[in-house]
This record gives C-alpha cells, sequence and structure tokens, in this order.
C-alpha cells in the first residue's frame, strides 16, 4: 500500500540524515504512483513490482544526497512548473520574494525593459514574463548549460516571444535603459563551500553558488543601463543585506529597501537609480 511505502521510505531517508524525511518520502512515493501526495493516505491499491523497483531508483539518488527536484526533474516556482536538472541551481523559495519585489516594482509600468542577470533555470526571467503579461525580459548568462535549461523552460512557459536569452558575462552583451535590473548572483564565500549541505556541494554548478562581490558589481554596472528611476534588485546570503544595501547607497542609489524571506532573514536588497 502506497502508506506502507512512504513509512518505509521515510525511514531509510531519516537513518541515512537527509533532511526533511517524512516530506521526501510522500513526493517519492506520490510521484512514482502517480498520485498527489493527499491520495497517499486514503489509497489502498498495492504498489506494482515495477513501481518498487522504480521507487528503489529514487530513494537511492536521494540517499546519495541528490537534490530531490533533480531527482523529479521538475519544480514548481510561484506559477511555473520549471525542468530543472545540474545545469542551474534548484529554485527556491527566497528567490520567490525576489520576484515578488520586482513585480510590485514594475505593477505600474505599462511596457518595462527588465534585465535578469545570471538566469540559470530562467526561475526569475519567466515568472517575471509570465506574471507581468506587458514586460521585455532579456535573460544573460555565462554558461552555455544553464542558456539551454533555460530555454528549455522558455519554450514551455508560454510567455509570447517576450524573453531574449543572451549569453555574455554579467551585463556585457546587452543594451539598455532597462527599467529593472535584477540578479539572483553567486554569494557564498570560497572558504564556506566546504560547509554547505551535499546537496549542494556535489550536484549543484559551482560557479553558481561561489562568488565575491558579484551582487555590488552587478549594481555598479547596471547604473549605465537603468533608466532614470529604474530599480536594482539583488538577492544575497543570510548576513548580507546590510553590507549590500550599504553598498548600493555608496553606489548612488536610493529609497534602499532590504526584504526578508519566509524565515525572516533579509535576503533582498533593492535600490533606485537617479530621479525618474
Amino acid at each position: 500500500m502506497p502508506l506502507d511505502a512512504v513509512h518505509e521510505v521515510e525511514g531509510e531517508l531519516r537513518a541515512a540524515g537527509v533532511p526533511s524525511p517524512r516530506v521526501d518520502a510522500e513526493i517519492l512515493v506520490a510521484d512514482v504512483l502517480g498520485l498527489a501526495r493527499s491520495e497517499l493516505y486514503s489509497s489502498g491499491r498495492p504498489v506494482t513490482a515495477f513501481e518498487t523497483e522504480r521507487l528503489r531508483e529514487l530513494v537511492q539518488r536521494r540517499l546519495r544526497r541528490e537534490p530531490l527536484a533533480y531527482i523529479l526533474g521538475e519544480w514548481g516556482f510561484r506559477r511555473l512548473l520549471l525542468k530543472v536538472d545540474d545545469r542551474a541551481l534548484v529554485p527556491r523559495p527566497e528567490t520567490e520574494v525576489v520576484v515578488e519585489r520586482c513585480l510590485a516594482f514594475l505593477a505600474e509600468l505599462a511596457e518595462p525593459r527588465v534585465l535578469d542577470v545570471g538566469v540559470g533555470s530562467g526561475a526569475i526571467a519567466l515568472a517575471i514574463a509570465d506574471e507581468h503579461p506587458s514586460a521585455q525580459v532579456v535573460a544573460v548568462d555565462s554558461s552555455e548549460r544553464a542558456l539551454s535549461l533555460a530555454g528549455e523552460n522558455l519554450a514551455r512557459a508560454g510567455v509570447n516571444g517576450r524573453v531574449r536569452l543572451v549569453e555574455g558575462d554579467l551585463l556585457s552583451g546587452v543594451e539598455g535603459p532597462f527599467d529593472l535590473v535584477v540578479s539572483n548572483p553567486p554569494y557564498v564565500a570560497p572558504e564556506e563551500y566546504d560547509t554547505l549541505q551535499p546537496e549542494i556541494r556535489l550536484y549543484e554548478p559551482y560557479e553558481a553558488v561561489v562568488g565575491v562581490g558579484v551582487g555590488a558589481t552587478v549594481a555598479a554596472e547596471a547604473r549605465n543601463l537603468l533608466r532614470a528611476g529604474g530599480r536594482m534588485v539583488l538577492e544575497c546570503g543570510d548576513g548580507q543585506s546590510a553590507e549590500l544595501a550599504g553598498t548600493l547607497r555608496a553606489l548612488g542609489y536610493a529609497d534602499i529597501v532590504e526584504t526578508p524571506d519566509l524565515a525572516g532573514r533579509e535576503r533582498v536588497v533593492e535600490g533606485s537609480w537617479g530621479s525618474s
């Protein structure tokens, strides 16, 4: 029965020290059986031998600490279901807050131009285009692998050709002006890398995780591309927001705002450039 499978998988994951073993077990069993998680508690149908073998394969991957999102191959981000794999970071809840802040600024603009620096899977760029139906988004990344993944997500996002992918380093290769520049840059210090959980160290792309001062560089270069009154929105690591906010002020940005994630940690920093 499905619930028996959940209990068995949960026990294995818990014994191996995998975070959130119950939730992961429910998600894996539901995926293999083609059920909603809520149905696991009411379904009494037998689990077939084929399903048992398939579940065993997925559980072994999770026991090796492969991210759950990579195992499933898809991951929800706001209203989108994105394809995800090791070509880019797994989209995270704090990045949804980044999109929320962007959309709040863009709400009063009829046809805004947006630049997403470091597109990764395409999460930020595609979510903005999806939720602001007249936004035009340019999304740049230096990784060919990330751009290929973003391209696959773009093809299935239904945003009517309003997102353009560009290969380039940070803000190179694009022309302004833009109403908004947004970035989730790498922000983990190299000396902190070995302390990260295995899901990140063993599977997610190093260049998308580790970086020092990248957000500050993006903010500095964005001044040449933002319209007067345009907005810069940056994600940052836990404990980094105060320093990044100070950097934006030193660069000449005004109306600086720091926004917490769902855990109450300040993870998004933004500011306006020039006067509108």
